[in-house]
């Protein structure tokens, strides 16, 4: 019993850590535009697949470098040519066009490379066993769960400790005073959506190692991610991946004693948060 306890804790945290990841790029670009991204579950499985294409050619390790960076570049034209008209206008606009577009990308992936599963391979000596006594401590996993461990102190840093983070970080505060001073708000949305793009394509290439690459990958991990910044708060990055990693192990410690309800458990979650604290364990009040 114990040890099935610590597996389904262990793939909540590594589930919780593909949440964290698209949470935070969502919040990201939320925080300082006001768009709602319906879409960033598309873009997710667009990074799987530009893994997917990329493995013959340069092999895991260098599909993992480039992928992420080819699905922001991506991102940053959908930017630019449909999102960014529609900065300063009611919300329900870019939500309206981000699902749209979620379907768009997912018919399109779906007439390209088929609706079928398609094989993820991964190098071999990450799929062997880490210890005969914990079964499910896969190097893989363990892998999974230090790279998005790095992605999320590496963003940490980015917005913390360089100019271009902390203008981001102020322009989610005042975001009008900001451009007062002298700071390209324009460019400044910009970068900051191809950064919460380029996290989605990193988690969609370690997404499709372990779950296999489909048209619809992102699917599941979309409404996670928004009930992670609903819980954690709107406005606050830590409460966003402290969201993330609750709903990822609280999923999991479900499934033990109660497996029909492990999906149900993380809306149950934010409706408490919500009645206890409406915005959020770490928002800010008054938030949005």
């Amino acid at each position: 019993m114990t040890e099935l306890i610590l597996y389904n804790v262990f793939n909540g945290l590594i589930i919780g850590a593909f949440y964290a990841l698209m949470a935070l790029g969502l919040s990201l670009i939320l925080n300082l535009s006001g768009v709602i991204n319906f879409a960033h579950g598309g873009f997710l499985a667009l990074g799987a697949y530009f893994a997917y294409m990329l493995l013959p050619y340069v092999g895991f390790w260098g599909a993992l470098l480039i992928s992420p960076f080819l699905t922001a570049a991506f991102g940053l034209v959908i930017e630019r040519l449909m999102i960014r008209p529609l900065y300063g206008r009611d919300p329900l606009y870019s939500l309206l066009l981000t699902f749209g577009l979620a379907f768009i990308f997912e018919d399109g992936m779906r007439f390209v490379w088929g609706p079928s599963t398609l094989p993820f391979s991964v190098p071999g000596w990450l799929q062997g066993q880490l210890s005969t006594e914990f079964f499910f401590l896969t190097g893989y996993r363990v892998f999974m769960v230090i790279l998005a461990t790095v992605a999320v102190t590496a963003l940490f840093l980015i917005l913390t400790y360089t100019r271009i983070g902390m203008r981001i970080r102020a322009g989610t505060l005042d975001l009008e005073t900001v451009s007062v001073l002298g700071v390209n708000v324009r460019i400044l949305r910009t970068v900051n959506f191809g950064l919460g793009i380029f996290l989605a394509g990193l988690g969609g290439v370690l997404a499709a190692g372990m779950l296999g690459l489909q048209p619809t990958i992102g699917d599941d991990l979309i409404m996670p991610s928004f009930v992670a910044i609903i819980i954690g708060g709107l406005g606050s990055l830590p409460g966003t991946l402290l969201g993330g990693l609750l709903i990822g192990v609280a999923s999991g410690v479900t499934s033990v004693f109660f497996p029909d309800a492990s999906e149900a458990v993380i809306y149950v979650m934010m409706g408490l948060v919500l009645l206890v604290r409406p915005r959020g364990l770490l928002g800010e009040e008054g938030r949005f």
